[in-house]
């Protein structure tokens, strides 16, 4: 939490810049908005820079999600129930809960800039495809809050993609996970109250976790399992820049893509 005490001191090692900073500095009542040093062309991050990413991250992952929210017209209860369960999930101070509140409000606001975020954001993650995938993920989670996205929240979850640079198919792999989140997680839709049933995917699921069918052989398995966990392992995105706070985040989905992994084998094994 050492990058969130330098923001808030205003003893920074970076200069964020650009409307990300506008954004932070109008929600924290610092000038943050003074340009900004591009970190394109480095893959290790220095501390400052680290800290500067960990910022950017934050500051897109919830003023995207207000904007997200209020695409097809209004901001359900479930959408803000969302936004609080990611703030909760995170372990947020007090005053860093305010701030993420603040943003999704800006984000919410008429006239938010959201090409430049977006922009500024792909900017920061030069060559961190892993973060922004985190990033579009948590947005996508976010567009099915409240059931499937209306088509104004299906087009800005691929105009966000186009922005970042980021393959459809990813969205569309994303998409799958998330609807079967709920399921993967309580064994199945209808099951959460039934506590005396086990809980976890079906075989089915557990494939889709994995973006395989039955079909795929070992060596395909195994591959996508490493790919995954790679993308996802929490140590590895919070060295790319990922705020220390959304490790929790990391680690719940390498849960579940193990889960998946372990009784893809084990079924395999029996079969």
């Amino acid at each position: 939490m050492a990058w969130w005490g330098k923001v808030v001191g205003g003893a920074l090692g970076f200069v964020l810049g650009g409307p990300l900073g506008a954004l932070l500095g109008a929600v924290l009542g610092h000038n943050l908005d003074r340009g900004m040093k591009s970190l394109e062309g480095t893959e290790t991050l220095d501390p400052g820079e680290r800290e500067r990413v960990q910022t950017a991250f934050f500051t897109a992952t919830f003023s995207v999600m207000g904007y997200l929210a209020k695409a097809d017209g209004r901001v359900s209860r479930r959408e803000i129930a969302l936004a609080e369960a990611v703030m909760t999930q995170m372990e947020l101070t007090p005053e860093m809960r305010r701030a993420a509140i603040a943003l999704f409000n800006r984000g919410k606001e008429p006239g938010f800039p959201l090409d430049g975020v977006l922009e500024q954001f792909r900017r920061e993650c030069h060559r961190r495809s892993t973060l922004m995938q985190m990033f579009l993920e948590i947005q996508v989670q976010a567009a099915y809050a409240d059931g499937p996205p209306d088509a104004g929240e299906a087009r800005l979850l691929v105009e966000i993609c186009e922005r970042l640079g980021i393959p459809e198919f990813v969205l569309r792999r994303l998409e799958q996970l998330v609807r079967l989140q709920a399921q993967f997680q309580a064994g199945g839709a209808g099951q959460a109250r039934e506590p005396a049933r086990p809980q976890g995917p079906t075989l089915e699921q557990a494939y889709a976790v994995l973006g395989l069918t039955p079909k795929a052989t070992e060596a395909e398995v195994k591959r996508a399992y490493r790919r995954l966990m790679s993308q996802h392992h929490p140590d590895k995105l919070v060295s790319k820049g990922l705020p220390e706070e959304m490790m929790k985040l990391a680690t719940q989905k390498t849960h579940e893509i193990r889960q998946a992994y372990d009784l893809i084998t084990q079924s395999r094994a029996a079969g």
